[in-house]
């Protein structure tokens, strides 16, 4: 009977109003804690201090590698200044050599960041132009793909880039493996110029146009001078250095220092591939370009001169440059070694 009673009691004491008294406060729960303290002094777990920055070498490392790994668009941009500012130094601050730089960075061309892209460009007018050349094919491969972008701007800043590596490498641009009939194929299909294409289906050359990128102005006249002056590197005359009777001798007798000498002739490799080509001289680029792509040039001309206005004076340089590295070509009629193993 008292432990019913109790439990009475106890539940009653839910319902019922306490009184309070005026001048004292409410009475503090059980578990209360109090922080009413302050502290004099902050402890941090892990804490490592030096009396040494870290020297150059290790910080240039430690940048580039945030520049090409971190997910955060002010860190990469922050680093490619800081790398920027490196290089731009008398004499250049570079621990790891241009083709390490470039290794890591060229593929931020086609980077969703706008201030990572433009920081990169800053960067590139930086290195070297003698260091540049060892990397060049790898360097290619991520400028036009950048070229061909679904956005305008990374295909404007990736074009940009282009130019950089004109002013600085055009020679071994294009005599590099792919360097000629690659890019120039990415230059028509990133203005809808369509290459003649020996397939006849709904995939052909008449329906290259749907590739075409958004028709501003001052973008379409950018990408026909870039081409132009591309086309203006493949077709600039040669000069042929004067032969010596050492170097007669030599290519007579001595033993070829390069791994594979007599690649040149195809002789045991598998059937060469028209992109992946090396045009080395002059005559050979030119035979490529008017076999798969002056008459679809011809054709883009025609239409961007009828636009007028900064197209059209674009296309009109591009068509003089065009007239100037053709006039000395003359068609071969002599059958190539892809001609006879289609005939086979």
């Amino acid at each position: 009977m008292g432990s019913s009673m109790k439990k009475k009691k106890e539940k009653a004491k839910d319902f019922q109003k306490t009184k309070l008294k005026v001048g004292k406060t409410k009475a503090k729960a059980s578990n209360f804690t109090d922080t009413s303290f302050k502290s004099k002094s902050i402890v941090m777990g892990h804490q490592s201090l030096s009396t040494e920055a870290p020297d150059v070498v290790q910080q240039f490392k430690h940048n580039l590698s945030l520049a090409s790994s971190s997910r955060s668009d002010k860190q990469r941009k922050d680093a490619l200044a800081y790398l920027t500012s490196q290089l731009a130094l008398e004499p250049p601050v570079n621990p790891v050599g241009t083709a390490a730089v470039l290794t890591k960075l060229v593929p931020l061309i086609s980077d969703s960041a706008t201030p990572v892209r433009q920081q990169l460009l800053k960067l590139l007018r930086m290195l070297p132009a003698e260091e540049v050349k060892s990397v060049i094919e790898y360097s290619i491969m991520f400028i036009r793909a950048g070229m061909t972008h679904l956005s305008s701007d990374i295909s404007n800043d990736a074009l940009a880039a282009m130019d950089w590596l004109l002013d600085v490498a055009d020679d071994d641009l294009v005599t590099c493996p792919s360097g000629w009939v690659r890019t120039l194929t990415t230059f028509c299909a990133m203005m809808g110029w369509a290459v003649a294409s020996s397939t006849k289906g709904w995939t052909s050359a008449a329906n290259a146009r749907t590739t075409l990128k958004p028709k501003d102005a001052q973008n379409r006249a950018k990408q026909i001078a870039t081409l132009a002056k591309f086309l203006q590197a493949g077709f600039k005359d040669e000069v042929a250095a004067a032969p010596t009777s050492a170097q007669f001798w030599d290519n007579l007798y001595t033993i070829p220092r390069s791994g594979n000498a007599f690649e040149y002739l195809n002789l045991f490799t598998a059937q060469r591939d028209e992109d992946a080509e090396m045009y080395t001289n002059k005559e050979a680029r030119q035979q490529i370009f008017h076999k798969r792509f002056l008459e679809a040039v011809l054709k883009g001309i025609d239409q961007t001169k009828k636009e007028g206005g900064v197209t059209g004076r674009a296309a009109v340089g591009l068509e003089q440059v065009l007239a100037r590295g053709m006039k000395d070509f003359e068609v071969s009629t002599a059958l190539d070694t892809q001609d006879l193993l289609d005939l086979w």
